[in-house]
């Protein structure tokens, strides 16, 4: 058949979108990566115009509409166009703690997901999404009200992520060790159904991973210099001052947007220099292994030791600088391994899935390893699941969605608008648990 004609039978594809807390990733199903990356924080830009009809050189209509001023809204979606720097463009991030909070820019997102991303219409295309473990039961209908009454999909399936990355790595009984931007999480997953009772979370996450860094770059007077504000650098020698000029006539941008693109930059620096150790933190131990080099956009570079495991370290032990409050990820581990049925014990520390954006932490893998050897029970049988590709982990769930989106079995599953016509969207719990 050829792709040309548009079909609305089963040789139209479904659609996969994956719903996290830095992004939106969206595309085919049976496809081995997602179409597009969309972050999740959209540029908005509050323009007041004055409607007044000069054109018609009549002073009556003009001094009449000399009071009629509009402000017209404007988004910027997606990363090219949310970098250049406007004057008054806010940045406004749509989901909080894994769930959907602004549904206005999360409609925004989605229309240009289809016109821009898919180029085709809403109609056409099935959709399976994912949704945080802690989704509550309004944000769901809600979900589903908007899929059927705004974009009329012919059908509709919520999964919770965790179920996804499972099947991503070919598992129905996994437990899910997902380190994101907001929390680490760790989710039992039994049968290809959450066992939500026994999910364990920790609000450590990507992002104090980064304030981490802002105050140790700040206390060490490194001044992070957004890419937008440079025209051009000097070369310096290590640890000199950077030499390096403002681009002129620069919009005045507000603090939101500003502090995004810093963010941008400590993000680099986080991805490039941190590592985790595969020991307990230890001075010692750690300023015998090499140095990484790190260049920031201004021109500053210098080597970076012991700091770059010590940042990272918290995850591991929060001790470090939280006191003992916060759990490690080895103990979120076990406290939710010990909430489930001692039967599916031995399965759940066999498929320890590692996922999330924290996971690429170099050495994060092999030190979750290390601690829960420590921790188990050595009767158990630990295994841990890291997929070696950077795209199967980041995408992890996404591709999950796209693989039980294109099974067979799974066809009977999908919630149809004639379904939601029927019955309403009070059917999500029962179809979707």
């Amino acid at each position: 058949m050829n792709s040309g004609t548009l079909y609305g039978g089963d040789d139209i594809g479904a659609l996969v979108f994956d719903v996290g807390s830095q992004s939106l990733r969206v595309g085919y199903a049976q496809e081995d990566t997602p179409k597009a990356e969309i972050p999740a924080v959209v540029g908005v830009l509050e323009e007041g115009n004055r409607n007044a009809d000069i054109n018609t050189g009549s002073a009556e209509i003009e001094s009449k509409n000399a009071n009629n001023v509009t402000s017209e809204t404007k988004y910027y979606i997606d990363t090219n166009v949310l970098c250049v720097p406007r004057k008054g463009m806010k940045v406004v991030n749509y989901m909080k703690d894994g769930m959907i909070d602004d549904w206005d820019l999360f409609e925004k997102v989605l229309d240009y997901a289809y016109d821009r991303c898919i180029q085709s219409e809403s109609k056409y295309h099935p959709v399976l999404m994912s949704e945080s473990p802690s989704n509550l039961r309004p944000k769901r209908e809600k979900l589903m009200e908007l899929m059927f009454e705004k974009y009329n999909v012919p059908a509709f399936f919520l999964v919770k992520n965790a179920v996804l990355s499972a099947f991503a790595n070919g598992r129905v009984t996994a437990l899910i060790v997902d380190s994101g931007a907001t929390h680490t999480s760790a989710v039992p997953v039994h049968d290809g159904y959450v066992l939500s009772h026994a999910i364990v979370r920790s609000p450590l996450g990507g992002d104090y991973i980064t304030m981490q860094c802002r105050q140790f770059l700040q206390e060490n007077d490194i001044d992070i210099t957004p890419q937008y504000m440079i025209a051009n650098k000097e070369g310096v020698k290590e640890k000199e001052k950077p030499l390096w000029t403002k681009k002129a006539n620069l919009p005045e941008v507000t603090p939101s947007w500003h502090n995004y693109m810093q963010k941008r930059v400590i993000q680099d620096f986080q991805q490039s220099v941190l590592q985790v150790s595969e020991t307990p933190y230890d001075e010692k131990t750690v300023s015998a292994l090499p140095t990484s080099h790190y260049e920031f956009p201004n021109g500053y570079h210098q080597d970076f030791g012991c700091e770059r495991f010590k940042i990272p370290e918290i995850l591991f032990d929060p001790s470090v600088n939280l006191g003992g409050s916060m759990l490690a990820v080895g103990q979120i581990v076990t406290t939710s391994v010990g909430m489930c049925d001692v039967d599916i014990r031995p399965s759940l520390y066999n498929s320890v899935v590692v996922t999330g954006g924290n996971s690429f932490l170099q050495g994060f893998p092999e030190r979750l390893n290390r601690d829960l050897s420590v921790r188990i029970p050595s009767s158990m049988r630990l295994k841990i699941i890291s997929a070696n590709g950077s795209a199967e982990r980041r995408f992890g769930a996404w591709i999950g969605g796209s693989i039980l989106a294109s099974i067979g079995t799974f066809q009977q599953m999908w919630i149809s608008s004639q379904e939601y016509k029927e019955s309403g969207k009070s059917q999500i719990d029962r179809k979707c648990p």
